[in-house]
């Protein structure tokens, strides 16, 4: 993919979302290089939302969210759009994508729902994994021609915050998950994440958790929408956004947080500040 850089350094965009909620995604995206860099004609795309649970947004996505990304992702070239997703160990996902009214949005859309669960996994190394050997991933996920991730913004009560690398969670086998959880999950969930590379990632922050989470916490809004082809660089201006809100459980620099760190380490991203850029809307 063709990934815009401004003076060599990949963008982010923080845009206000007031008004049209579809106009702000399209702004965002605009912002950091546009729609026509994904070279969607034709292709087929899997959004990979955050419906770990069926709880409220900003716990899960706000289903209208997910409506305005297909019908860009559609009015941009795209054949074919599949919303992919497995939820908690516990739940059923394609029960969870009922009861938030996908199913409906799929049939208005013409969107594929597409849950990893009732389909074939593979299984895969991880390379350089250090805590995270192997992983069974959805084989769509390497199938599909194009991936744009779609996270939420919050804190989590054991992983610290979940944002774009943390949304591959949802792309491992459910029993899995369950080693990832028992030590060192921080760099295991950088690790996971380095087999997928998303295309493009927005992220709907117009609600957010600045303490607790995944399921409940406490809720403010910063009524944002940010995109990038980067997932460090947004997740470290998701976590700064986060932290300029009184109150908030996230303490350390977002450089010091082990997701960030193992996630450099890998190269999943940038490297430092100096490597991106924000642009404002």
């Amino acid at each position: 993919m063709n990934v815009f850089k401004k003076n060599g350094k990949v963008l982010v965009s923080i845009v206000k979302a007031d008004g049209n909620l579809k106009d702000s995604i399209k702004k965002a995206v605009n912002l950091i290089g546009g729609w026509d860099r994904l070279n969607l004609k034709g292709k087929i795309v899997l959004l990979k939302p955050n419906y770990n649970s069926a709880d409220d947004y900003p716990a899960s996505s706000d289903p209208e969210f997910i409506k305005a990304v297909i019908e860009l992702v559609y009015e941009n070239g795209a054949d074919k759009v599949i919303v992919g997703e497995s939820s908690m160990m516990t739940l059923d996902t394609m029960s969870v994508l009922k009861s938030k009214g996908l199913v409906e949005i799929a049939n208005k859309t013409n969107a594929d729902l597409y849950s990893f669960d009732d389909h074939d996994w593979i299984d895969v190394n991880v390379p350089n994994g250090k805590y995270l050997k192997k992983a069974s991933i959805p084989k769509i996920m390497k199938e599909v021609d194009k991936l744009i991730f779609l996270p939420c913004l919050k804190t989590h009560s054991l992983a610290k915050f979940t944002m774009s690398i943390k949304l591959t969670m949802g792309a491992i086998k459910k029993a899995e998950r369950v080693w990832i959880h028992l030590r060192k999950r921080e760099e295991k969930i950088a690790e996971l994440a380095s087999l997928f590379q998303p295309d493009l990632i927005i992220m709907d922050g117009r609600k957010c958790f600045i303490k607790g989470g995944p399921f409940h916490g406490d809720v403010r809004e910063p009524g944002l929408i940010l995109a990038s082809w980067d997932r460090i660089a947004i997740d470290v201006e998701g976590i700064k956004i986060i932290k300029g809100v009184e109150g908030n459980s996230l303490k350390k620099d977002p450089w010091d947080y082990a997701q960030i760190r193992r996630a450099v380490e890998l190269g999943i991203g940038v490297k430092s500040e100096e490597d991106y850029e924000v642009i404002y809307g």
